[in-house]
């Protein structure tokens, strides 16, 4: 297959040389201890995938107060450093690129699922749809968060300044925002999790977008801009959110960041609303663009497509990368993809999580049979 441009190398700003156009997605996976540091296991997990243009991470809660599931990562401790520097220097040995997303839960969480056993916070005390995975196996019906304080929000901004610095010390080349999917930035932009009547509340589009900005600046002072990357998810349905109208909210959100030289807007559209189409023209930077969220999983032709379009710099892609970890060669070989081992996507081992056989296993293995036979 000849080169395209989603397999060609890409460079602009603050993310430098990238071998390829293909982001890895973050995709929660449940490989990490309990108190939280990651496996032994999430190191080979990685630098199987290091042929991606960038890899950003699964979730990782910034500090215990945001842990929204068991057996999730965090970034708080020593121990979740070191568990990480064994990730980053297996990545970069492999030569490849990766950022650490920081997911604070908000009220995506229940005590029997968090290691401090607390409640979770949130803007408002809205109960999320659904269970949570207790650590006996158990599925308890989610729990009313605790609604924070204005205190409670400035510990949030400094959990989030805090972990990233963390995630350089750990080798992480930059860090991923989880401002999407129901996490606590999106709680604050979202119309039905978000109730409150102060600054951070809903009397205005600026009081909405006030605590994601915040963030935002505070990480980049913290560790630089072109460290820093920002996901985002208007409208998306997931999880019980629901905005009515996301686009000024968004614009506005764009408005006050797009000066600030961050090293990419990871954005992911929906047919509710086209996110890429209205927002590209507001970001002056690099724009991840995710185009399989609640759908089909994005092929070769719909990542070319996108970027032909010239709605994204790059393209992420999540489900393809769980059981195929040399992605981009088999795009560029025309080579089918593997199933998803289903059964095995949350548990806590190797299987279906680093014993996929990447292509050129199989054609090795192949050979030798051939060879065997004749």
């Amino acid at each position: 297959m000849t080169n395209t441009a989603l397999l060609a190398p890409y460079s602009a700003g603050p993310l430098g040389l990238l071998p390829n156009r293909m982001v890895m997605a973050p995709m929660t996976r449940a490989r990490a201890a309990e108190d939280g540091t990651p496996l032994p296991v999430v190191a080979d997990h990685y630098a199987q995938r290091a042929g991606a243009g960038l890899i950003v991470t699964e979730g990782i809660w910034p500090s215990s107060r945001g842990q929204s599931g068991w057996r999730y990562p965090g970034l708080q401790t020593a121990a979740h450093r070191e568990g990480w520097r064994r990730v980053t220097d297996a990545v970069h040995a492999a030569g490849g690129r990766i950022y650490a997303q920081l997911m604070h839960g908000g009220r995506n969480g229940h005590p029997l699922a968090r290691v401090d056993g607390d409640l979770p916070s949130a803007p408002s005390a809205v109960t999320p749809p659904g269970h949570a995975h207790g650590p006996d196996g158990s599925k308890p019906d989610y729990v009313a968060p605790r609604e924070m304080t204005r205190d409670d929000i400035r510990t949030a901004v400094q959990d989030f300044v805090a972990a990233a610095r963390n995630a350089v010390a750990a080798g992480f080349d930059g860090v991923e925002l989880h401002g999407a999917n129901s996490y606590l930035i999106h709680q604050f932009l979202a119309d039905n999790t978000n109730l409150r009547d102060d600054a951070y509340g809903r009397g205005s589009i600026a009081d909405r977008i006030r605590f994601a900005v915040e963030v935002v600046r505070a990480v980049a002072d913290a560790i630089g801009a072109g460290r820093l990357g920002l996901r985002l998810s208007p409208g998306n349905p997931q999880f019980g959110m629901a905005e009515a109208d996301p686009g000024p909210v968004y614009r506005a959100l764009l408005d006050e960041i797009d000066g600030l030289g961050l090293a990419y807007l990871h954005l992911t559209d929906n047919d509710r609303y086209p996110a890429l189409a209205d927002l590209r023209p507001r970001w002056h930077g690099v724009l991840i663009g995710n185009v399989g969220e609640n759908g089909d999983p994005t092929t070769r032709e719909a990542g070319e497509a996108v970027l032909a379009s010239g709605l994204a710099d790059l393209v992420s892609y999540g489900r393809g990368f769980i059981s195929n970890p040399d992605l981009p060669e088999r795009f560029a070989a025309g080579a089918p993809l593997q199933d998803i081992d289903e059964a095995h996507l949350y548990t806590h081992g190797p299987e279906g999580y680093t014993d996929y056989p990447a292509l050129r296993e199989l054609l090795v293995s192949a050979s030798a049979q051939t060879s065997t036979s004749t």
